[in-house]
């Protein structure tokens, strides 16, 4: 227990004297599901290959598998946005740190990205690698 947290339950304690220290859970009482997201881990993985049981993926995405999307809104001055998955569903966030390929001033709505599904430092969805697909040129005329 940190500092303020101590400071926050001894306070509590003088309003509600009988106020207990909450237990520690031990190890022989979690979940499957507590078990499931240890095995999953917490934070960012992109650097572990992706897990066997796919826990914890949203809308049928496949973690480690790359996903094509495009850029929906990016916030330059706070270093984040939302990318529109080319398959539908929800749409998924992105921090500035996990663009791996291209320039962060070529994140504009509409850009087409690739990207890698993960989860955030909160066990969220989020994209874990993200690189900028560059633009094809368009096909010249055929002459006839």
């Amino acid at each position: 227990m940190n500092a303020r947290q101590k400071r926050l339950f001894e306070e509590a304690l003088k309003k509600n004297p009988a106020l207990k220290m909450p237990e520690p859970k031990l190890a022989s009482e979690w979940s499957e599901a507590d078990l499931a997201l240890i095995k999953q881990g917490v934070g960012d993985k992109s650097g572990r290959p992706p897990s066997e049981s796919g826990a914890g993926q949203a809308d049928g995405a496949e973690a480690g598998g790359e996903q094509v999307g495009t850029v929906v809104t990016y916030f330059e001055d706070k270093g984040f946005g939302f990318l529109r998955p080319d398959g539908g569903g929800r749409d998924v966030f992105f921090h500035i740190s996990r663009l791996s390929q291209g320039q962060p001033t070529e994140l504009v709505p509409g850009a087409r990205v690739a990207y890698e599904l993960g989860m955030d430092r909160t066990g969220k969805m989020a994209a874990a690698s993200v690189r900028v697909v560059p633009a094809t040129p368009a096909a010249p005329p055929a002459q006839a």
